[in-house]
C-alpha cells in the first residue's frame, strides 16, 4: 500500500510540475495555431478583418490559390527556402566542425579565440543583416573593394540587385551567423569523448583521418544529427536576416516562405493566403521534427 501512495503521490508531483509548462503551451503555442489554422480556412483580407459574421469559409481554396498559378511564387518561395538551407546548413557544419575539433585541441588562447568565434552569434540577427548589407553594397562595398584589390573582378558587382548573387550573398550572411551554434554543440561532442580511445588507436597505428571517420564521427552522431536537425528548422523559418539584406528580391529571387507569409499578411492584407503559407511552413518543419524524433528514438533503441 505504501509503494502504491508512494507512485501515486510521485505522479501527481509530476503533473503538478508539468503543468504550468503545458498550460503555456497550450495558450501562448496552440491557441495560435488553431486560430491560424482557421483564418486560413476562410476569406479574411482587410475589409472583412474586423467582421467576423462576413468572413466567409472557403476551406482549401487560399492553398490552392497559392499553389494553382502557372508562375506561383509560393512554390518558388519554397525552392528558395530550401536552397538556401541546404546551402548554408552544408558549409555551416563543415566549417563549424572543423572550429570544434581545432578548439577541442589544447593550445594558448584556445578560450579567447573560441569566445571571438561567438560575436556572430550574440550578434542580433537585423544589425549582422544591415552589416553585410553594406558589405555586399554595389558602391563603396567591402566585398567589392577586396575582390577588385585582388583583381578577380574589373567593375563593381550588383550582389543584392541580381538574383544569382543575391542568394549566394544571403547564403554567406547565414553561415557567417550560424557558424559558431554548430562549433558550440558539436565542441560539446567532442569533449564526451574518452581520450583513452584515441591513445589506444594511436598504439595501434591509426591515422588522423581513420580516428576522425572510424571513432570521432560515430561516437558523435547524436550530436552531429541534433545540429543538422536545429540548423534546418532555425534556417528553413529564417525571416528577419533576409527582409533586412533584400525583402525577398530581387524578382522573388530570394522570396522565402517566412517573408513571402509576411508579405501576404501584412504588405498586401490577405490574412487567410498569409496564414496558409505559414502553414506550409509549420508542415515542412514538423514533418522535419518527426524525421528527427524517429531518428532519435531510432538510436536508443540500438543502444
Amino acid at each position: 500500500m505504501n509503494k502504491v501512495k508512494k507512485r501515486k503521490s510521485g505522479a501527481f508531483l509530476g503533473i503538478a510540475f508539468a503543468l504550468p509548462a503545458v498550460i503555456y503551451m497550450l495558450v501562448f503555442i496552440g491557441y495560435p495555431m488553431i486560430q491560424n489554422i482557421i483564418l486560413s480556412l476562410k476569406n479574411v483580407d482587410v475589409y472583412t478583418f474586423s467582421k467576423p459574421d462576413q468572413q466567409q469559409f472557403v476551406g482549401l481554396k487560399n492553398y490552392m490559390e497559392l499553389f494553382g498559378s502557372q508562375n506561383s511564387i509560393l512554390s518558388k518561395s519554397v525552392i528558395n527556402t530550401l536552397i538556401f538551407t541546404v546551402g548554408s546548413i552544408f558549409f555551416q557544419f563543415i566549417i563549424g566542425f572543423a572550429l570544434a575539433l581545432l578548439f577541442n585541441k589544447k593550445f594558448k588562447g584556445t578560450a579567447f579565440f573560441r569566445g571571438a568565434t561567438m560575436i556572430s552569434w550574440l550578434l542580433p540577427v537585423t544589425v549582422a543583416g544591415l552589416l553585410f548589407k553594406f558589405m555586399f553594397a554595389s558602391t563603396g562595398g567591402i566585398v567589392n573593394q577586396f575582390l577588385t584589390g585582388l583583381h578577380l573582378i574589373d567593375q563593381n558587382v550588383d550582389w543584392l540587385l541580381k538574383p544569382k548573387t543575391a542568394m549566394i550573398a544571403l547564403v554567406i550572411a547565414n553561415i557567417w551567423i550560424g557558424i559558431p551554434f554548430n562549433m558550440m554543440l558539436l565542441t560539446t561532442g567532442l569533449t564526451t569523448i574518452p581520450d583513452e580511445i584515441y591513445e589506444s588507436c594511436s598504439l595501434d597505428g591509426a591515422n588522423w583521418f581513420q580516428k576522425l571517420f572510424r571513432i570521432t564521427i560515430p561516437m558523435i552522431k547524436p550530436a552531429i544529427m541534433s545540429v543538422l536537425t536545429l540548423g534546418f528548422v532555425y534556417t528553413f523559418k529564417v525571416f528577419d536576416l533576409v527582409w533586412v539584406m533584400t525583402k525577398g528580391g530581387p524578382v522573388n529571387s530570394t522570396e522565402l516562405v517566412s517573408t513571402y507569409a509576411y508579405r501576404l499578411s501584412f504588405e498586401e492584407f490577405q490574412f487567410s493566403k498569409g496564414a496558409a503559407a505559414a502553414n506550409i511552413l509549420f508542415l515542412i518543419l514538423l514533418v522535419v521534427g518527426c524525421f528527427y524524433i524517429k531518428l532519435i528514438n531510432d538510436e536508443e533503441e540500438v543502444m
